[in-house]
């Protein structure tokens, strides 16, 4: 194949205990999975379990990740920047039409995320009804920690996910509370798209989203998969 320029490089993340690295194909987002943060954001008709689940999505390349402590770049055109701590999903199969009781099989591990989102730019767009890429898909708006293998973590579906910034506790949830759990998340969205291999799903946030600012420290964890560590630049 004749290139006209090199391609970028393929964006990975670390695996819990293996010197491989997982390759990340697509990201996608689960919106307003927590009906404590469907309310706190207005949502009444998803809190009460009234609509199905809906997706977003961000650019490959926007994911940053890793172990210590990441240095995440204040983006540009906001004064509103928020964070939300989710359960990410990485996948090692894909497949379309999946069935509920096959989901499972196709998943590699989890991890921890952070979901930055632009909500100044993110609330201009839902005004206007236009689309909300640019307060959602920015780069390095997906924040990913160590990827745990499932035959390390299992299929959590109980358990703490928390956020502190700057050591003052902001989200704290379980995972118990996710109105859409993962295997429905996966047989939903692959009637929607082919998902493959090296797609991630972030699962959505519990309530206390809000505001950080350059210099913030942001520390979260989803007990039995991981924890993450990040400061705003």
């Amino acid at each position: 194949m004749n290139l006209a320029f090199p391609p970028h490089p393929i964006v990975t993340l670390p695996i819990a205990g293996s010197a491989q690295r997982f390759p990340v194909r697509r990201v996608f987002c689960v919106g307003r999975n927590y009906a404590d943060h469907a309310r706190e954001m207005g949502a009444l008709d998803q809190a009460d379990g009234r609509e199905p689940p809906f997706f977003f999505t961000k650019p490959g390349d926007a994911v940053v990740g890793g172990e210590g402590e990441l240095n995440i770049a204040y983006p540009p055109v906001t004064k509103n920047l928020h964070h939300e701590v989710e359960m990410v999903v990485a996948l090692g199969a894909g497949g379309a039409n999946i069935p509920v009781a096959s989901a499972n099989a196709l998943i590699f591990g989890y991890a921890v995320g952070l979901d930055l989102t632009r909500r100044d730019i993110q609330a201009k767009a839902k005004e206007k009804g236009h689309p909300w890429d640019m307060g959602k898909g920015f780069d390095q708006s997906a924040v990913a920690g160590v990827i745990c293998p499932v035959a390390t973590c299992g299929h959590p579906a109980t358990g703490r996910i928390w956020l502190t910034v700057n050591g003052e506790m902001r989200q704290q949830g379980d995972l118990s509370a996710m109105m859409w759990k993962v295997a429905d998340i996966i047989a939903n969205l692959s009637t929607m798209v082919r998902l493959e291999a090296g797609d991630l799903i972030y699962t959505g946030t519990p309530a206390g989203v809000g505001p950080v600012v350059p210099g913030d420290l942001l520390e979260g964890g989803v007990d039995g998969v991981g924890t993450l560590r990040a400061r705003i630049v």
